[in-house]
C-alpha cells in the first residue's frame, strides 16, 4: 500500500536527517518518512509541484509536503493544490544539528572528550542566539570537508547525528515538522503515542 502522503526533500542527506529525528520520537514515523520521501535533487519546488500533480491525479485526496531550506531567504511559491511547503526558519536543515552532546554521541566519543564543544565554540559566535543561527552557513560548517570534520579528523554522518538526538534536544521547528509529518503519514491510533513523546521535551 502506498504512503498516504508524499514528502519532498532536497537531497538524500535531508531525508536521512528527517528520518533520524523521527526515530527519536517514533519508529513507525521514521519508517513512514523513509517510504514517503521523494528526493528532488536541490531546492526545486517546481519539480515537486509537477510530480505531485501527476500523483494526485491518479490518487484523489493525496496530500504532499515539501521541506525546503530557507537559503537566501527567497520565499517558495507555486506549489500545487494539496501540496504544502515547509521552510525552515533557519538557513539550512543542518543548523538544527548543532547540538554538541548529540554530535558527541553520534561519533561515540567519551564524555570527557571536549573536541566537539571546542570546535563549535571556535566557529559559532559566543552565546549565539536564534538570530545568529538563522543566518549561519551550517551546511558549510558540517560538510564532509568542513571545519568541524577537519578538526575531528573524520566526516560527520548527519543522519547519525539526528538519530543521536533526544526528544528534548529537538528545536521547536523540528518538533513542529514532526507533528505535521505524523498527521500526514501515520494512522490515527499512533497519534497519542507520538504527541506524548513530543510533549516530554
Amino acid at each position: 500500500m502506498p504512503p498516504p502522503a508524499v514528502l519532498y526533500v532536497e537531497g538524500p542527506r535531508d531525508r536521512d536527517v528527517l528520518e533520524g529525528w523521527a526515530r527519536a520520537v517514533s519508529v513507525p514515523l521514521a519508517r513512514a518518512v523513509r517510504e514517503a520521501a521523494v528526493i528532488l535533487g536541490g531546492r526545486q519546488l517546481g519539480r515537486a509541484a509537477a510530480h505531485f500533480a501527476e500523483q494526485a491525479a491518479a490518487r484523489p485526496g493525496l496530500k504532499g509536503l515539501c521541506v525546503l531550506d530557507r537559503d537566501d531567504g527567497a520565499v517558495a511559491r507555486g506549489a500545487a493544490d494539496g501540496l504544502d511547503v515547509f521552510m525552515w526558519s533557519r538557513r539550512h536543515i543542518e543548523s538544527y544539528l548543532l547540538v554538541p552532546a548529540a554530535i558527541q554521541r553520534a561519533l561515540r566519543l567519551p564524555e570527557h572528550d571536549g573536541r566537539v564543544s571546542r570546535l563549535l565554540r571556535q566557529h559559532l559566535p559566543e552565546a549565539a542566539g536564534e538570530s545568529t543561527l538563522r543566518e549561519l552557513d551550517a551546511k558549510r560548517l558540517l560538510a564532509a570537508t568542513g571545519p568541524i570534520a577537519r578538526g575531528l579528523g573524520r566526516p560527520l554522518a548527519l543522519g547519525r547525528i539526528a538519530r543521536a538526538m533526544r526528544p528534548e534536544e529537538l528545536h521547536r521547528d523540528v518538533s513542529g515538522l514532526l507533528e505535521r509529518l505524523r498527521a500526514a503519514l501515520l494512522a490515527p491510533e499512533t497519534v497519542v503515542t507520538l504527541a506524548t513523546a513530543l510533549r516530554r521535551r
